[in-house]
């Protein structure tokens, strides 16, 4: 497993664009909606890591949920495995919690479940694989 990236709320693109490009002296490599989830991304390469801007594109998306609650900032930690479905099996037989066991398509070319911050220290898991 490695770190992929950091997943941060954000209300607006455009300003967080602006802001992590100076940041990071680099343009996002990416942007991309995922209608199913209700959320528009900003990827930005941060050394062998990601960055991910999540802003939402509804009012119900859990990233507009997110921000009304906690406001903007870090919303998951994403981390790379070469077999989800090996690691779903591998995690609930040491007791971890999913949202969801089913992987299902994400942004970047990725597969991707999440774990229950209940039981992560209430950190919001990613894994996530590159689809083939």
């Amino acid at each position: 497993m490695k770190l992929e990236h950091i997943g941060i709320a954000v209300k607006s693109l455009g300003i967080s664009d602006e802001l992590f490009s100076k940041l990071l002296g680099t343009e996002s490599y990416k942007k991309e909606t995922v209608e199913r989830e209700g959320v528009v991304t900003s990827f930005y390469a941060a050394g062998e890591s990601k960055i991910e801007l999540l802003e939402a594109s509804r009012e119900e998306s859990p990233i507009s949920r997110f921000i009304d609650k906690k406001g903007e900032g870090i919303h998951h930690l994403a981390f790379g495995v070469e077999n989800i479905l090996y690691e779903v099996a591998r995690l609930k037989k040491e007791g971890f919690e999913f949202i969801s066991e089913e992987p299902k398509e994400g942004a970047d070319n990725k597969l991707i479940v999440f774990l229950h911050p209940k039981c992560t220290n209430g950190v919001l898991v990613e894994l996530c694989q590159e689809k083939q």
